[in-house]
């Protein structure tokens, strides 16, 4: 050991070990650390790119995009990344300095204070049930298109069939999630990971195997609009518009990847670099396949395009044999979106919990002995995730619905983070944590325009479409204004509720905070 010339004589002080170079950051929010940190790079990377899951989002919802935007849909794939890497940017800066569980919450608290934190935290976990159903109900869109096997409710042709047997698949998958992320993060992340590794591998083969059968070229394809918008105020810019919905389902919850942090090694450095590996991986992968997809079709104004969606596609290009293999590999990636999404939830729950702000918080900030992991929240989300299911049993239109609240809501919740984040710079107060990701000049405008972006997508999202809100049937008001109905219940009645409840006795629990330090004492002075 070294010393610099002059220093006197002392006691040794021993270096942090990284694992304590780790919990610094919980440290500073005053927890210490009770989750177990036993994931590595891979494990963070699989959370995020999961949680996006490529395969889930672009087969959930191409047809929609088909239906809504025609074959040009496609530019709305790299308008929402761009949007979305403004939002990752900030977050890997916030990442590096706060990797804990809770990432939105703790975020939204750290730059807005407790009141802005509780409600960014309410609304990404409120977002995160629904977000748990609305993937859950794509076994629907894939097992079927397998096999008939799996349409359990009828024979598919009756008015809910679909829907009602989309319950069902969908609530298996949820007990099922409950189950494996109840008994820890180690089982979660070695299924979570290999349904990862298993659907990358499909996917580039996917894309690998839809370039062998391309018939036209992407000028073709780029430019297809189907005539869509002619004759309305905004022409193919409104269809657009609705279209992009397809793509901005897939690109969210790459923060993920950071609220495993408190159970990750070494999370300040690998956690913003997985938010960034796993959005553009994403965006690269998923892009090819939606694009070879359309040049590869046997037919382009094929009506199952907007019917059977990505499944046609595969089948009817590709052949029934191989078509299916990919098909089990997309419900392989669903399973882990599943995974990861109530993963996420639970880490949200707890960290709210630990600073008792939810009812009943001892109880669900508690981390089991045995499993090392807060087995209530899991209960408790899977149970919600259940009951959103089943409300909605004879909803023939659960799949844009709640598609489209969830992500709003995630969308809303992002802002909680991003805006006063912008103040905090704009003031002179947010300084990136030395040695550790940063965005330096850069960041104000990355900022400025994460803001815009979130803002602008949050509207267009909830605009009252009646084909996205009250597609079928009767027309309805609170169909059509469905989401601002149903967010602006979430967010108030759950904010009025912290404001005259929750928010005097709000404070991070006695077994859950950070004890002191306990001085040492000088060693006794030498006998003359």
């Amino acid at each position: 050991m070294s010393t610099e010339p002059g220093a006197g004589p002392g006691p040794a002080v021993p270096e942090k070990t990284q694992g304590e170079h780790d919990d610094d950051a919980l440290g500073e929010l005053g927890y210490r650390p009770e989750l177990k940190r036993t994931l590595g790079n891979f494990h963070t990377f699989a959370a995020g790119i999961s949680y996006i899951s490529i395969l889930t989002g672009t087969f959930q919802l191409f047809y929609f995009g088909v239906s809504f935007g025609g074959p040009a849909y496609w530019w709305s794939w790299p308008m929402v990344f761009a949007g979305q890497l403004m939002v990752a940017l900030c977050f890997c800066e916030l990442a590096a300095h706060y990797p804990v569980a809770g990432s939105i919450y703790n975020w939204a608290k750290t730059m807005g204070g407790p009141h802005v934190g509780w409600l960014g935290g309410w609304m990404m976990m409120t977002a995160t049930m629904v977000t748990l159903s609305a993937v859950a109900l794509a076994y629907q869109i894939t097992l079927p298109q397998i096999d008939d096997w799996f349409q359990f409710v009828g024979d598919g042709t009756g008015k809910n069939d679909a829907a009602a047997n989309a319950v069902l698949l969908g609530t298996v998958l949820i007990l099922f999630s409950t189950v494996v992320n109840a008994f820890g993060v180690q089982l979660m992340a070695r299924i979570n990971s290999a349904g990862v590794f298993i659907e990358l591998i499909a996917a580039v083969a996917l894309i690998v195997f839809l370039a062998a059968h391309i018939t036209r070229g992407p000028s073709t394809v780029l430019t297809e609009t189907y005539g869509l918008g002619s004759g309305q105020s905004l022409g193919y810019f409104g269809a657009f518009l609705t279209a992009s919905l397809a793509s901005a389902y897939v690109m969210y919850g790459f923060d993920t990847a950071s609220s495993l942090g408190e159970e990750s090694h070494n999370p300040g450095r690998n956690a913003p670099r997985a938010i960034l590996r796993a959005l553009i991986a994403s965006f690269i992968i998923g892009g090819l396949i939606l694009l070879f997809a359309l040049m590869a079709v046997p037919d382009l104004h094929a009506e199952e395009l907007s019917t059977g969606g990505l499944q046609y596609v595969v089948l009817e290009t590709l052949g029934s044999t191989i078509g299916e293999i990919f098909l089990w590999c997309v419900v392989i990636a669903i399973t882990v979106c599943v995974l990861a999404v109530q993963a996420a939830g639970i880490r949200l729950m707890f960290a709210m919990a630990r600073d008792n702000n939810l009812p009943a918080g001892s109880a669900l900030a508690r981390v089991s002995p045995r499993f090392q992991t807060p087995v209530v929240p899991a209960v408790l989300i899977g149970v919600v995730g259940v009951v959103i299911l089943v409300i909605n049993i004879n909803q023939p239109q659960i799949f844009s619905v709640i598609t489209s609240i969830a992500i709003i809501m995630i969308y809303v919740a992002y802002l909680l983070v991003t805006v006063p984040m912008l103040l905090k710079r704009l003031r002179g107060q947010w300084t990136p944590i030395e040695g550790k990701f940063s965005l330096g000049r850069w960041g104000l405008p990355i900022n400025v325009v994460a803001v815009l972006w979130g803002a602008a997508m949050s509207i267009n999202l909830a605009w009252p479409r009646a084909e996205v809100y009250n597609a079928t049937g009767p027309q309805h008001w609170y169909l059509r204004w469905g989401a601002f109905v149903f967010i602006g219940i979430v967010a108030l009645g759950g904010f009025a509720y912290y404001w005259f409840v929750q928010r005097h006795k709000t404070g991070v629990l006695e077994e859950h905070r950070v004890k002191p330090a306990t001085p040492t004492p000088p060693p006794p002075a030498a006998a003359p």
